[in-house]
């Protein structure tokens, strides 16, 4: 483990390790038998250990998730220095092997590896895995981290081993030998980690029946998991591709987030003089493997191993096993590159992958693949001589010229949409309007009403001064019988919620109509319109603050909300994140600034409740007077440092790959029933809630409502 190490490094290796430590400790989990409860503190349920590979994804081996019953398991983790552990239940979604009638004694057969994935997301830390081999030399030393039981607690611990050499062959049953300290029962499945180069580089398999020591497997193991039978059609089709970009996107958006004081992967790594591929700082390492994971992944192994063998000769050495991912590819340029053409090789490799053929494009594929070209371009100039650069460019002005490369798909994190969607024909819906009483802010008065395609509007119940906490359970008959009235076999009607703009935030999609009952908005669209935007408090001062006037709503206004809206619903739409600029929370422009953005702009908040400024209480007040009937949001639930990254990224192909606003509503509510499946391609839309107010359709007065017989 002697490559790419340069000593000297700002901080010190001392303080590197002790940072290191700390990071590996955080990522580190346990793993408990499913429905263990209140005995999460108990011996008797635990399995073993793993980690934070990416978000909402456990590495673990496939012996501890198999010792415990079916496919459910229970994680432990720490939600960040010093505050404590919690728990969240976890699936078992692969494991190598996957045999789950082998004997619950004796070795396991390799690789032993094994990926949980989380039934909901959560925050936490993940650890940073190598992309390349693990390049073992003997007598090298690694550091470990694991869960035990030490005097009859549950104990977090570490320690070094040393390589003793390896066991099995060039094939997946090859495990790294250890030594040189005693491993205790219950580490099987914590991080292995080189200490050099800062990364994740194996599993703990087992330890020794006598003696000091064990084996680990190393995680490029990994790449021998099953490929998709039928070509993926989204990254998530996928579990490796899935998981590692996840992983790589996390590290790039973790190293952008300025709103921590917090070491990151890549600020360790450059503490202990790290130089991956001789060619990289570890920032520029972590910002080209993020940018590559914003690409849809290599078509095939072979025609990844092609790209290679175009860069580097047929006789290239091919690591066991081969590269899966563009991640992988860059390791393998790291053991075949010369000391004088590395970053060169890098940089084509980029390249080619810029313009690769692709399984499938999204939305905010040719966004990445601009990206890519800016992070080469900017790498490149401090290449000495222009001709090099010259041909670059000329590259990247063919890629321009070229048309997409592969099938398109509406965006990687939204789950295919049903047919219905297609066709949103006007059919009856349900309309919940509450109003807040000023001399009461925390009761409202409310109605109930049965929508018909004609405009014509039936109210069905009616309600007065209702606590605010006791709507849900309140309002549950009245909604029930209403859903009843409007439902067809397979089409659950939409549930339009008119709030006050002082409650637009109010979570009715969460509700539950029963305790056994999901939520209304994983069962059925479920949006939100503004029950007095025409009498908002006006913004007086242009920063779209209320000063206590209302007034009716300007005619100027008025075409402009239609305006906006015929264009996002003819024309498609694009997303512009308000309140959060690279993890950094930013006040929203006030409202005139937000009228002079495009027709096509839906307007998204990152951390609405957060409440980070004085004015977030009128996030929404401004979007509303801005002239918008349309907008994303996702009430904050997350620390001050969490990632947001993803959230950014996959609003923004939602929004785009909608092809009309349209369709949101119905886009909003398949990502609302993967989260209730537990499927981690829509977890970054967690709290997520659309406000869909159609100017062509205003809220029935007092007056217009027929009261139903």
């Amino acid at each position: 483990m002697k490559d790419g190490h340069a000593p000297g490094a700002p901080g010190g290796p001392g303080n590197g390790h002790r940072a290191l430590h700390d990071l590996v400790m955080a990522a580190t989990v346990r793993i408990h038998r499913a429905g263990a409860g209140y005995a999460l503190d108990e011996p008797g349920t635990f399995l073993g250990s793993g980690f934070f590979i990416a978000p909402n994804w456990v590495l673990t081996c496939a012996h501890v998730v198999r010792s415990g019953e079916g496919d459910e398991v229970t994680v432990v983790y720490e939600t960040g220095p010093g505050r404590g552990t919690s728990a969240v239940a976890g699936v078992v979604a692969t494991a190598l092997p996957d045999h789950v009638g082998l004997p619950l004694r004796g070795t396991w057969p390799s690789p032993d590896l094994a990926l949980v994935r989380l039934s909901e997301p959560v925050d936490h830390d993940c650890a940073y895995v190598t992309e390349r081999p693990a390049a073992y030399y003997e007598e090298a030393v690694v550091l470990y981290s694991g869960w035990s039981v030490v005097g009859g607690e549950l104990r977090r611990l570490s320690g070094t081993c040393t390589v003793q050499g390896t066991l099995g062959g060039w094939s997946d049953d090859e495990q790294i030998r250890l030594g040189g300290d005693v491993l205790p029962p219950g580490v099987s499945g914590g991080p292995v980690v080189d200490p050099v180069r800062g990364e994740v580089v194996g599993v703990l398999k087992s330890r020794a029946d006598r003696g000091l020591g064990g084996t680990c497997t190393g995680v490029e193991q990994l790449r021998s998991l099953p490929v998709p039978a039928e070509e993926p059609r989204a990254e998530h089709d996928d579990s490796y591709q899935a998981v590692f970009h996840a992983h790589d996107r996390y590290h790039r958006d973790r190293q952008r987030h300025p709103d921590t004081d917090r070491s990151t992967w890549a600020d360790v790594q450059n503490q202990l003089g790290a130089r991956p591929g001789r060619a990289l700082s570890p920032e520029e390492r972590t910002q080209l493997l993020g940018r590559l994971a914003d690409l849809p992944p290599p078509v095939s192994t072979r025609a990844l191993l092609g790209l290679l063998e175009s860069l580097l000769g047929d006789q290239t050495a091919i690591p066991h096993p081969a590269p899966r991912g563009w991640r992988d590819g860059l390791g393998a340029l790291y053991e075949n590159s010369r000391q004088d053409a590395a970053l060169d090789l890098v940089l084509d490799y980029a390249m080619r992958a810029m313009s690769a053929e692709r399984p499938f494009v999204t939305p905010g594929t040719q966004a990445a693949e601009r990206a890519l070209w800016e992070w080469v371009r900017q790498t490149a100039e401090g290449r000495p001589g222009p001709g090099y650069r010259r041909r670059l460019g000329q590259q990247w002005i063919e890629r321009l010229q070229l048309p997409p490369r592969g099938p398109s798909v509406a965006g990687a994190g939204a789950a295919r949409t049903p047919a219905r969607s297609a066709d949103r024909a006007p059919r009856l819906f349900v309309l919940l309007e509450l109003e807040q009483l000023g001399w009461e802010p925390g009761r409202c008065d409310w109605y109930v009403a049965v929508g018909r395609p004609t405009g014509e509007v039936v109210r069905l119940r009616d309600g007065e001064r209702t606590p605010l906490d006791n709507l849900p359970t309140v309002l549950a008959p009245a909604l029930a019988e209403a859903f009843r009235q409007c439902d067809e076999p397979g089409l659950p009607a939409d549930l339009q919620v008119a709030l006050p703009h002082l409650l637009l935030g109010l979570d009715v999609d969460a509700w539950q109509l029963g305790p056994d009952e999901p939520p209304i908005g994983a069962h059925r669209p479920v949006v939100v319109r503004c029950a007095d935007r025409e009498q908002l408090p006006d913004p007086g001062d242009g920063n779209g603050l209320p000063d206590g006037k209302e007034e009716p709503l300007p005619e100027e206004e008025r075409h402009e909300r239609e305006a906006r809206w015929k264009w996002i619903h003819t024309h498609g739409a694009q997303a512009e994140v308000l309140d959060c600029e690279d993890g950094l929370r930013v006040p929203v422009p006030a409202a005139e600034s937000l009228r002079g953005l495009p027709h096509r702009t839906v307007p998204v908040l990152c951390r609405y409740g957060d409440h980070r400024f004085e004015d977030d209480r009128v996030a929404l007040v401004r979007i509303v007077h801005g002239g918008y009937g349309v907008a994303l949001w996702r009430r904050w639930r997350g620390q001050a440092d969490a990632v947001c990254g993803e959230f950014h990224r996959r609003a923004g192909d939602t929004v785009a790959g909608a092809g009309g606003a349209d369709r949101l509503p119905e886009l909003v509510h398949a990502l609302r029933a993967g989260l209730r499946a537990g499927k981690p391609e829509t977890y970054w839309a967690d709290g997520i809630a659309l406000f869909y107010d159609d100017p062509r359709r205003p809220l029935p007065g007092t007056g217009d409502l027929l009261e139903a017989p």
